[in-house]
């Protein structure tokens, strides 16, 4: 189901969407739930909606910058 399609199914308009953080070393505990703005595709890139991700060990060892 496409993020506009949700919109409209769900009767109300994202204004952020919810994401997982890494800004530090550390265990699962430095996983931050924060509000992003919405993303918005570029030229020639797709926009999918993800309502359920995985996350493996390894990825609490990256830190994002």
């Amino acid at each position: 189901m496409g993020l506009e399609r949700y919109r409209r199914r769900h009767g109300h308009s994202l204004i952020h969407m919810r994401a997982v953080q890494i800004t530090r070393f550390g265990g699962p505990e430095v996983l931050d739930v924060v509000e992003v703005p919405d993303p918005v595709p570029g030229d020639g890139q797709q926009l999918y909606d993800v309502s359920t991700a995985g996350l493996n060990f390894a990825d609490t060892h990256h830190a994002v910058s």
